[in-house]
């Protein structure tokens, strides 16, 4: 059985998300995808709403007192997001984005154009989500770089013994702290220290992990991370990058626009200073008030509390679903609990992971179902998709138990 804790905590935090309240065709409602997307607790959303009403303007640009206060309001997010994660300088080294995906293609054109040339090699891991590939594989296309990867074994970990050989040659290694599929934790303050001793510099992507674990950038030994607000209780079309500001100082502007300059002339122009030379045009200002919410919701909870609940969720999903569906069942990453996240990923014996999706829903449990965006990861599993689960703060044993009995009945319908 899973601790009571666990119980306790999501029975108590399920009533502050009003979409659980929701009966949806008069049946239950499991949801099991948040590692796509997170839901949000009624602070988030009163808090953006409270913004629309009192105190909407655009920022940076009115001296009036409305204008005043939504930069404010702007900026005060930027600042309590980068003390979430560590940053010694919060203020200057978040830059908002669209999401992770627009953070690492901010790092890959800013940086990457700077420091990167055709003799130049960059390491990434064959677990990456495209987010941490494409961008690198679109510059390479633009400069002619070359492209090593770390490879993983059949429990999901990195195959790290020619690591020193890899980091040698590199200029920057592209690192997943928590794989979206595999659930692996990657031991990345180990791999940050590598890479610096051989001169490398270390972008990570945090979407997944900064939502689950306590992130401290100095303790990882990062360079650049990449984070998304709506995996964390946050609203969509908001993300960050945070970077040293030695190496924000030192990228190019990715987009051009207003706000993002300091000067225009006919003959060029002069980029405004960090982090507002990366945030072209108006950016997402109700999304970042409820990213706040989002980030005083989790402080509340407490970080330690959330990854210890989603650890002994994990734990007893993994054991239902091996007690229950035994061979029946492959559950892809590590077996050793302590060396991944929420995510299972799973393949049900000779069923489609669409077809489980499609009946798991008629049992009102939400999964997701694809390559989940890792098409090269999938390859080496010798897959073409899986069937995910994954685990939030709002969840309990009761999810699990209903992903299991929907699972049992999806073999029972294509092995009847």
């Amino acid at each position: 059985m899973a601790s009571v804790e666990v119980t306790n905590l999501a029975n108590e935090l399920r009533k502050d998300f009003p979409i659980f309240a929701d009966i949806r065709n008069s049946r239950p409602f499991y949801y099991l995808d948040s590692a796509a997307s997170s839901q949000r607790p009624m602070s988030v959303l009163d808090t953006m709403d409270r913004y629309y009403r009192h105190s909407h303007a655009n920022v940076h640009r009115g001296v009036y007192g409305l204008a005043e206060e939504a930069t404010g309001i702007y900026e005060a997010a930027r600042r309590h997001l980068g003390r979430f994660i560590g940053a010694r300088d919060p203020a200057h080294e978040i830059v908002f984005t669209k999401n992770a995906t627009e953070a690492l293609n901010l790092v890959a054109q800013g940086l990457g154009r700077v420091l990167l040339k055709p003799e130049s090699h960059i390491l990434l891991t064959e677990m990456e989500h495209h987010a941490n590939l494409v961008p690198w594989m679109i510059l390479q296309e633009q400069i002619g770089f070359s492209i090593d990867y770390l490879p993983f074994d059949a429990e999901g970990l990195l195959v790290l013994e020619n690591l020193d050989a890899l980091l040698e040659r590199a200029d920057i290694l592209g690192v997943t702290l928590m794989s979206n599929v595999l659930g692996t934790l990657n031991p990345v303050s180990m791999l940050s220290r590598k890479a610096h001793e051989h001169g490398a510099l270390v972008v990570a992507d945090g979407a997944q992990f900064v939502p689950h674990f306590q992130t401290d950038v100095d303790q990882l030994g990062v360079d650049c991370l990449a984070i998304t607000g709506h995996k964390m209780l946050a609203p969509t079309g908001i993300g960050a990058l945070w970077a040293r500001s030695e190496i924000l100082e030192a990228m190019q502007p990715f987009l051009g626009g207003g706000e993002m300059i300091s000067d225009v002339r006919l003959d060029g122009f002069t980029p405004n200073e960090i982090p507002h030379k990366f945030e072209a045009g108006t950016p997402p200002i109700a999304e970042a008030a409820g990213w706040d919410a989002a980030l005083d919701y989790l402080e509340t909870v407490g970080m330690e509390a959330i990854s210890n609940h989603d650890r002994a969720l994990t734990s007893y999903a993994i054991s239902q679903l091996q007690d229950r569906l035994d061979e029946r069942i492959k559950i892809f990453g590590p077996s050793d609990i302590t060396k991944r996240g929420g995510v299972l990923s799973f393949e049900l014996a000779d069923v489609h992971p669409h077809d489980v999706a499609q009946v798991l829903d008629q049992h009102g449990v939400c999964v997701r179902a694809g390559h989940h965006c890792a098409k090269p990861l999938m390859r080496e599993l010798g897959v073409g998709a899986t069937a995910r689960a994954s685990f939030y703060l709002y969840n309990d044993e009761a999810d699990v138990d209903a992903l299991v009995e929907a699972l049992l009945d999806a073999y029972r319908m294509f092995h009847s």
